[in-house]
Formats: C-alpha cells, structure tokens, sequence
C-alpha cells in the first residue's frame, strides 16, 4: 500500500487527509480549517501545519502532496486566484518543505483533481480528450488526454463578455448574486459551449463541492459533449495531491 499525506489549499477553505494512493480511499478523516483571511503564504502555511498536527503528523517516510489555485511551475506560483498576491513569483514549494521539514510535491489545485478523476473517478478509462472543471471560488481546470494530465491549463481566466469567466460562472458568483439554479446555468451553458467550440472535448467533467447538487444544474446545459459530476467531489484535490507526489517520488529514485 502506497500512503501519502494530500493538502488541498483552496480560497476558502484548506483540507488534508491520509490517502492510500494504490486505491485512492481516504485513511483519515478529511480535516478542513477556513483559508486566512487574505491568503498570506506564511499564514496559510501554519494553518497547513496545523492540519498536520491534528492528523497526528505526517506518517512516516510518507509522500506530501500540496496543491494550491495557481500555475505552478518547478514548485513556483506563477499566478495566485483568490489568495494573496504575495504567492506570485514565490518558491511556494521550497517555503512549504522548510515548515513540514521533509521534500513535498506542489501541483496546481485543479490539475490535482483532474489526475485524481483520470486514476479513480470519473475519467479513468476515457480515451481522448477529457476537460475537468472545478466550480467553486473560482473555476479550476484540467486537461486529460488518454488518461495524461497536461498541466496548468487555467480556463476559468478566459475572457467571456469582458471579464474572467470565474467571475460571472464559478459557484461564488452564484452565491453572490443570489442566482437560481437556472439562471446560473444560463451563465454555465455559455462558459461550457465557449469550451466546446475551443477543443472539443470527448468528456466534461464538473467537480468542486456544488457537484453534489449536478442534478440541479447539469439537466439545463444543452451540449454535445457528454457532461457528467466528478466521483470524488471535494476530496480529489486531496487525492490528486497525495498520488502526484507518489509519482514524483518514485520518478526521481
């Protein structure tokens, strides 16, 4: 059994959980402690230890993947979505193995989820092009072809009607105009068909925590790509974390 230690910092919210990555079943409960206001990297680092502290530390000689909502290059953040824009141009991963005190694996948030849909949830086994969005504060994305992540594709910054599309589509901007289910969609159906004319997918994926309510919303999109909600929900930030840093474990021995 391969166990790793899977953080996922979200702008709301950061969750951690022990994961045996062969099954992609969580080993401990998922533990969640609201974001700092602000997003600050050493504030937001301390509340990451935290979490590992009460999760009893990190097991031993365990893997640590983190995952984070920016691009992340070589363990830099190159961008910072809903979050401090300190985290712009930082060593991010270097930062978090000083303060965990072992090596860790740093991965953009949404391309941890999209790796953990294609190994245990929805896109495992799809062939061709598979497109995950995560709807939360803002919109993450990843792509997958034939079950190979291709990182940092960032689409919910494209621009739509003058703006990023995060703004008027993400679950956050449901919540704060107050939107019902169908007017959301409204803003959904353009988002999506805006994706579709763009690639083409063979598969949409929806996750983030308002994938619980699919039947609510994904009913109203009109597409001719299948569309379908993430397996894992919220914990495939957490999953995809803990197996990419598995992986790059065992790439580099």
């Amino acid at each position: 059994m391969a166990t790793a230690l899977g953080i996922d910092i979200g702008g709301t919210g950061i969750k951690a959980a022990i994961v045996d990555t062969d099954t992609g079943e969580l080993l401990s409960e998922r533990i969640k402690l609201p974001t700092p206001p602000g997003g600050r990297p050493d504030d937001i680092v301390q509340t990451a230890l935290q979490l590992i502290e009460q999760l009893g530390g990190v097991p031993d000689d365990a893997p640590v993947g983190v995952c984070f909502p920016a691009v992340v290059i070589k363990g830099r953040t190159l961008s910072a979505a809903n979050v401090s824009k300190e985290w712009i141009g930082l060593d991010a991963e270097s930062l978090f193995e000083r303060a965990i005190g072992r090596d860790i694996h740093f991965v953009n948030d949404a391309d941890a989820a999209g790796y953990a849909e294609a190994h245990y949830g929805a896109a495992k086994g799809v062939s061709g092009l598979v497109l995950l969005t995560t709807l939360g504060t803002g919109i993450g994305s990843a792509l997958i072809y034939d079950g190979v992540l291709i990182p940092n594709s960032e689409l919910g910054h494209l621009i739509m009607n003058g703006t990023d599309a995060e703004k008027r589509a993400s679950n956050a901007a449901r919540e704060r105009g107050r939107l019902s289910w169908r007017r959301w969609a409204k803003r959904l159906q353009r988002y999506y068909s805006h994706l579709e004319f763009l690639f083409h997918p063979d598969l949409f994926i929806v996750g983030g925590g308002v994938s619980k309510s699919s039947d609510q919303f994904l009913p109203l999109l009109k597409l001719q790509t299948p569309i379908v909600p993430a397996v894992h929900r919220n914990n495939a930030g957490i999953l995809g974390a803990a197996a990419l840093a598995v992986r790059s474990r065992r790439s580099a021995a």
